[in-house]
């Protein structure tokens, strides 16, 4: 701020003291004229520069008083102050303006005459950053240049190294207020400026009429909108060490903001946002040539909360092509489009649309708190394998098989083994009673008592038949497995304990075998489906979602199953197409669980409109998978409230979110937003398991079981053939009119052998 022209009396002064010499005559009188000329003119510039140092330290310990005197009524509400000056106003911070401050702690930067606060030097942004790091509450611009200070608040927005929110006191200047600027003084509300007047009054020193100061403060109109021409709003003036009105400086203009109209900007996305029949909000625009919009959702009813709190007015509208766009992609000129392209232009002040709590958003626009946290999974197709044809073999694991299997095996063996030893004993008695009656020549009775034991030996021998081959012994084994009876109780004692024992087995065996198929059988067939991390890592099918912040958000996960799915996630812009490939089965599409159940109802109602209109073809392709949401949850991500960057309004809104939250009125609307979806919703329940089904596609394991023995028996039958016709119809010893021959002397042969 420039000090003002010296005064017209010292002019005037100058020209009455030169006329007051006129009269003089003589070469003497024009010498003494013209030296009092010249001393005069030393007097003037002597005085007019003792003027102007008088003007500007008058100057500068009014605006100090005027500060002292704001500082002091912030004084309850400071922890910390920023102070930024030039060389011009340093004169203003001395030892009475810190003696005001008390224990306030400050920062204090002076900024170079050649210094460009766009860019500014280290030593600055330093200390600056660490103005914000302390979260000061007001910060004290006195720069003389008005687009120094503009580009200094250009530069904090921008990068954020100002809390736009702070309480800020700058010096009027017209430059400050040029249109292009106006988007500041929508963000920094909390600023006052001082003006400078003039007013005569009588120099003591100089015993004339001198300029002194008042002041004028002023702030920014908000909430009132800015037009084409910045017009402050008049606070108070200040004049002789005090405050005309007393006004506050510094009231809150955020909580309440006098029914202004905010542009709020949305797109139809579950549970946020979604087109209504009946309006709770209405939008004045049209949208795609389909005539006004009515928006209900979850954020929207938490809109209409905060619009009759803060008593603002919503203008809802969606962005151009916003069902294409969404969210926004950016473009090649650096710009963005879709809500956040809205945001970050200044054309929407609010933005809903299920926004994630995380470090993509947050670099270009503020976020309220999270209001609710909601459950980012995977919807995923179901496995169109059918394993009906397994029932047989369900009720156990593959390691009770396993077992069951290695226990007849052993038990043919030892069955096998038994039988053996009891037919070498059998055979080592009758030799030896031979022997004895063959050599001693007993009498009758001997002879009578021989025959009764040789006749025992026979009818022991008939009973070891049935394991006295190892395939025989497997097979009644595995017989008794069946719970089919022997054709004849073993003979020897061992063979009957161990017989015994193996029935035991089986009937436990068998009694946990048909209560394990009871359950299956009775049961809903078991639906295949994808519900681990783990197993979508494990899959085939690729993994994709909307925007590259979501891919990102995988390859920089701790979790290496998460880095796995990054590596194969492809970006997707298109739900119905994503719903589509999940339905071919080559596909999984990641968003929130109950976005995933509203694309699962709208494709039941289509497949049941396709199969209502008869359209085979439609309904046949469609059907190849049915789609399922992934139990396990990828995160339980935040979800918040889009505003502008460095918005005014954040403080407020979440404090009165926090209340919405803690009286349960999100987790209302929430269920009140997805009681239709749910309600439509023909997946089947867990539930469902309950119910006792039977039908002939369970049994497929049994038409299984019996074709799989068609087929070896087929094959043994066809052996049997090749046997007959090329082993036994070629040897010398065949004739087809004494078969017998053949096969008595085939056991004739094995008899030998076995001797």
């Amino acid at each position: 701020m420039r000090p003002p022209e010296a005064p017209e009396f010292l002019a005037w002064t100058e020209h009455s003291i030169f006329n007051q010499n006129l009269h003089i005559t003589g070469a003497s009188g024009v010498e003494r004229a013209v030296r009092i000329k010249k001393e005069t003119i030393l007097s003037n510039k002597s005085t007019t520069k003792l003027y102007n140092i008088v003007k500007q330290v008058d100057y500068n310990e009014d605006l100090e008083h005027l500060i002292i005197d704001i500082v002091t009524e912030m004084l309850g509400e400071l922890n910390c102050l920023a102070i930024i000056n030039d060389n011009n106003q340093q004169d203003i911070f001395g030892g009475r303006f810190f003696k005001s401050l008390g224990s306030i702690p400050y920062y204090k930067v002076l900024v170079e005459d050649k210094e460009d606060l766009q860019s500014p030097n280290y030593r600055t942004l330093s200390v600056i950053l660490h103005v914000k790091r302390a979260g000061c509450e007001a910060y004290i611009l006195l720069i003389s240049n008005g687009g120094k200070v503009s580009r200094f608040l250009i530069f904090g927005d921008r990068h954020r190294v100002l809390d736009t929110r702070a309480k800020f006191i700058l010096l009027y200047d017209n430059r400050l207020f040029h249109p292009n600027l106006h988007y500041l003084w929508k963000k920094i509300v909390n600023v006052v400026f001082l003006r400078q007047h003039r007013r005569h009054h009588t120099s003591v020193l100089i015993g004339h009429q001198v300029i002194r100061s008042w002041y004028d403060i002023s702030t920014v109109p908000f909430p009132s909108p800015i037009h084409k021409t910045f017009i402050p709003h008049h606070l108070d003036t200040w004049h002789h060490g005090k405050f005309h009105s007393g006004a506050d400086l510094f009231r809150e203009k955020t909580l309440d903001l006098r029914g202004q109209q905010l542009k709020v900007v949305t797109f139809q996305h579950i549970p946020a946002s979604t087109k209504l029949a009946t309006p709770p909000l209405r939008m004045d625009g049209t949208v795609e040539g389909s005539g006004s919009v009515i928006f209900g959702g979850l954020e929207i009813e938490v809109l209409r909360t905060l619009a009759t709190v803060m008593n603002f007015h919503p203008d809802v509208y969606e962005a151009e092509n916003a069902d294409v766009e969404q969210w926004g992609r950016k473009q090649l000129n650096g710009s963005y489009s879709g809500l956040l392209g809205e945001v970050m232009s200044g054309e929407a002040d609010v933005a809903l649309g299920n926004l994630y709590y995380i470090p993509y958003y947050l670099e270009l626009m503020d976020l309220t708190i999270p209001y609710t946290t909601q459950c980012l999974t995977f919807l995923t197709p179901e496995s169109l394998t059918d394993n009906s044809w397994m029932t047989l073999i369900l009720p156990f694991r593959p390691v009770m098989w396993a077992a069951v299997l290695v226990a007849m095996i052993l038990a043919g063996f030892v069955f096998y083994a038994l039988a053996s030893y009891h037919h070498h004993i059998v055979s080592t008695v009758d030799v030896q009673t031979h022997d004895i009656v063959m050599v001693q020549g007993r009498g009758r009775a001997n002879d009578s008592k021989m025959v009764h034991v040789h006749e025992e030996g026979k009818e022991t021998g008939k009973g070891l038949y049935l394991f006295s081959e190892l395939e025989n012994g497997i097979l009644y084994t595995y017989g008794m497995l069946l719970l089919i009876s022997l054709p004849k109780l073993p003979s020897g004692w061992s063979l009957r304990v161990l017989t015994g024992c193996w029935w035991i087995y089986c009937i436990l065996l068998v009694v946990a075998y048909r209560a394990s198929m009871t359950a299956i059988l009775t049961n809903p067939t078991p639906r295949v489906t994808i519900d681990t991390l783990d197993q979508l890592v494990d899959h085939h099918i690729t993994c994709g979602g909307w925007g590259e912040d979501i891919k990102q958000f995988f390859l920089t996960s701790l979790d290496t199953s998460g880095q796995k799915i990054g590596l194969k996630f492809e970006v997707i812009y298109d739900s119905d197409l994503a719903v589509e490939r999940v339905a071919k089965g080559e596909f999984a599409y990641y968003e929130n669980i109950y976005f995933l159940q509203y694309l699962r109802v709208r494709r039941q109602l289509a497949l049941k409109q396709a199969e209502t209109k008869k359209d085979v073809n439609y309904y046949q392709e469609s059907k190849e998978r049915n789609l399922h949401i992934m139990h396990d949850c990828v995160i339980h991500m935040p979800i918040s409230i889009g505003l502008q960057k460095n918005s005014p309004l954040k403080t407020h809104m979440d404090r009165f979110l926090r209340c919405i939250v803690e009286a349960g009125l999100v987790k209302k609307w929430l269920n009140d937003v997805m009681l239709n979806i749910t309600s439509a919703d023909n997946t089947p329940k867990e539930e469902d398991s309950n119910k006792p089904l039977m039908n002939l596609h369970k049994l497929y394991g049994a038409f299984v079981a019996l074709g799989v023995g068609y087929f070896i028996s087929i094959c043994a039958l066809t052996g049997e053939n090749i046997h007959w016709q090329c082993v036994v119809k070629k040897s010398s010893i065949y004739d087809k009119y004494a078969i017998n021959i053949y096969y008595d002397h085939k056991k004739s042969l094995k008899m030998l052998k076995n001797n």
